[in-house]
């Protein structure tokens, strides 16, 4: 009988596979490295500028939604009821102070003014009588008396009656634009119910309802950055009032910052406020410094004269400068100027 020879079989363990996988990886991709400097080594010298990164304060905010608006506004009504028979007015338009927004029919009004009137006149007419007749001893004091009265009486009411026509016309209270209408010719108006609405759109103020927690950081007078939405960059106000008590449901305080004219900038417009609660330092750099490649932020730091790429995360932007929040170090030399065209390692030289 012959014997069958089998060499033994040997296993390798699982760890041992992996860590002779990973050197043959290692020894493969070790002539990378070296093509790939051999590569940097050709690239020509790049003219960029550079800055170097500096801590700087920065002022911690909280933004506090609100609302543009007008600071002198008023919605125009009718003090007594009629007819409207003209309303020149379409929204949009300039205004005079004192000009006509509206005047109402009424002919009842037109006739208690001519009764007044012809009652004053027979009221004076007795009154000089009676005047004359009690200089004469004719009649007694109280004859004279109740003559001057019933004279008095005769011109409040024709007094009346002329303010109730004045009513009939309505004028505008201030110069402005009219930006809302709620009638037209041919309809009722009534006391309480609106009109017309004006407002000057020289002096406009944003309100915002600041919450309780961060309330005591803002005083009178404070100047505050806001940011509207249409208007580009940050807009600088005065803080002019500040209400003394809390709202008992939202328990937030009322706020007014008056806003300098801008262009773009008009009343009900969304509003941010925003109220500074404190101070940390930051580091910032331009914004051209900071390179978007796909999903990654990324800036050129000069150090022997050779650009090195750093990954960086960006925060806040205040006007032209970027606040970086992780990537970079105070003191670095960074490229603020012909960043895009830069090569990790490239060499550089500056303007």
């Amino acid at each position: 009988m012959k014997r069958s020879c089998q060499k033994p079989q040997f296993l390798l363990p699982a760890a041992v596979v992996a860590v002779l996988a990973s050197a043959l990886c290692f020894t493969g991709c070790g002539a990378k490295p070296e093509s790939s400097k051999g590569n940097l080594s050709n690239l020509p010298t790049a003219s960029v500028r550079i800055q170097t990164v500096q801590s700087t304060p920065r002022a911690i905010t909280e933004e506090v939604v609100g609302t543009v608006r007008a600071k002198l506004h008023a919605t125009l009504e009718a003090k007594l009821s009629g007819r409207i028979g003209k309303l020149p007015l379409v929204l949009g338009q300039r205004v005079k102070a004192g000009e006509l927004v509206a005047r109402l029919d009424a002919a009842e009004i037109n006739a208690r003014l001519d009764q007044a009137e012809a009652s004053l006149e027979q009221a004076e007419r007795d009154w000089k009588r009676v005047s004359a007749l009690f200089e004469q001893q004719a009649v007694t004091r109280a004859e004279y008396d109740a003559a001057q009265s019933r004279n008095r009486v005769a011109k409040g009411a024709a007094a009346e009656a002329k303010a109730m026509m004045s009513y009939m016309e309505i004028v505008a209270p201030f110069d402005g634009v009219v930006t809302k209408k709620w009638a037209d010719v041919g309809d009722l108006a009534a006391p309480g119910k609106p009109l017309i609405a004006i407002e000057d759109p020289s002096a406009l103020q944003l309100e915002a309802d600041v919450p309780q927690a961060i309330a005591p950081h803002v005083q009178r007078d404070a100047r505050l950055a806001a940011r509207v939405d249409g208007v580009s960059g940050e807009l600088t106000g005065t803080v002019s009032e500040i209400a003394p008590a809390a709202d008992s449901v939202s328990r937030t305080f009322r706020v007014k910052v008056d806003l300098s004219e801008q262009p773009g900038l008009s009343s009900g417009q969304f509003a941010r406020l925003l109220v500074p609660v404190g101070e940390s330092n930051s580091l910032r750099v331009p914004v051209s410094a900071v390179v978007q490649r796909g999903q990654l932020e990324i800036v050129f730091v000069v150090a022997n004269q050779h650009a090195h790429l750093h990954l960086v995360k960006t925060g806040k932007r205040v006007g032209d400068e970027m606040e970086i929040l992780s990537g970079l170090h105070a003191g670095d030399a960074v490229v603020v100027e012909g960043a895009a065209q830069l090569t990790d390692g490239q060499p550089v030289g500056a303007k």
